[in-house]
């Protein structure tokens, strides 16, 4: 079924909106588009000017998935679109039409193509869509099995601190999957890659038992890996307040310092969408810093 509307003036078909995409939880395509909806407010400024990598689900989050870079054909006029080079493509392309999400229209127009998850690039285009420096520095912490979130927290304290030492200021979230992430404004006063090398290089040697700082696999085990490449321009991290693809509707979701310092269970630190928006409600965008 089809159902036609506007959104901010902007004429939509939806479809398919009693299709179940979190089947363990019975959250339909049309409960993914109301999330997006009300959550926009506070999403909407964290994917500005960044182009936008998705990863669709059209069968739901137990069936086949794909990435998505380039617009699709259909996608229609009124969505920004960006054509950036993108060197070393796995594809054999030497360009991609990026779309930019910068509006409710937009973002409810993904939404309906069950892009459940939304990832961007620490590094915004200007007006005429040229790339931009990185303006986000990205830690991400990974546990390797039996390491948790819980692990994550200590090590996000640790990195806290080193930050601040440098004049920078952290911002936490969770990954909406098993770990987290930690955020902070960049001034590029060195590359953000070789920096964020240099930290977890610098941490693991302080807290070897704790932290790794390359990806190697047999090293990871009960310790927590700072994934510092995730500040190399052509990758991409999930944004603040996405959805994931787990069997519940968890979501990518800012956090308070208290609560990172107090997690005791990972259980503490899962949030779905009602919970997001909940905490929205009460604490606004916990994420504006960043």
């Amino acid at each position: 079924m089809k159902v036609p509307v506007k959104v901010d003036g902007r004429e939509l078909t939806l479809s398919n909106l009693d299709k179940v995409l979190y089947p363990e939880y019975g959250f339909t395509k049309a409960e993914v588009i109301d999330y997006y909806s009300r959550v926009a407010p506070v999403l909407l400024p964290h994917l500005q000017g960044r182009p936008l990598t998705v990863k669709r689900y059209p069968n739901g989050v137990d069936g086949a998935f794909f990435f998505e870079k380039n617009a699709p054909q259909h996608t229609p006029s009124w969505v920004r679109r960006v054509t950036l080079p993108v060197p070393g493509s796995t594809k054999n392309r030497e360009t991609i039409e990026f779309a930019i999400v910068e509006d409710l229209a937009t973002l409810a127009y993904y939404a309906n193509l069950a892009a459940l998850e939304l990832h961007v690039p620490q590094w915004r285009v200007s007006k005429d869509g040229e790339a931009l420096p990185p303006d986000l520095l990205v830690l991400d912490l990974d546990p390797g099995a039996p390491a948790t979130i819980v692990d994550c927290c200590r090590v996000a304290v640790h990195i806290r601190e080193v930050l601040a030492e440098d004049g920078l200021t952290a911002t936490p979230k969770t990954s909406g999957n098993k770990g987290m992430q930690l955020y902070a404004p960049w001034d590029n006063r060195v590359e953000p890659s070789d920096y964020a090398r240099s930290l977890a290089q610098r941490l693991e040697k302080e807290h070897p038992r704790q932290i790794v700082s390359v990806m190697t696999k047999k090293l990871r085990p009960g310790k927590v890996f700072i994934d510092w490449s995730q500040n190399n321009p052509a990758k991409t991290t999930v944004a603040p307040y996405s959805l994931r693809a787990r069997p519940r509707p968890t979501v990518s979701t800012p956090l308070l310092w208290e609560e990172v310092e107090a997690c005791e269970s990972p259980d503490e630190l899962v949030f779905t969408a009602a919970d997001v928006l909940a905490r929205v409600d009460d604490h606004g965008d916990l994420f504006a810093q960043a």
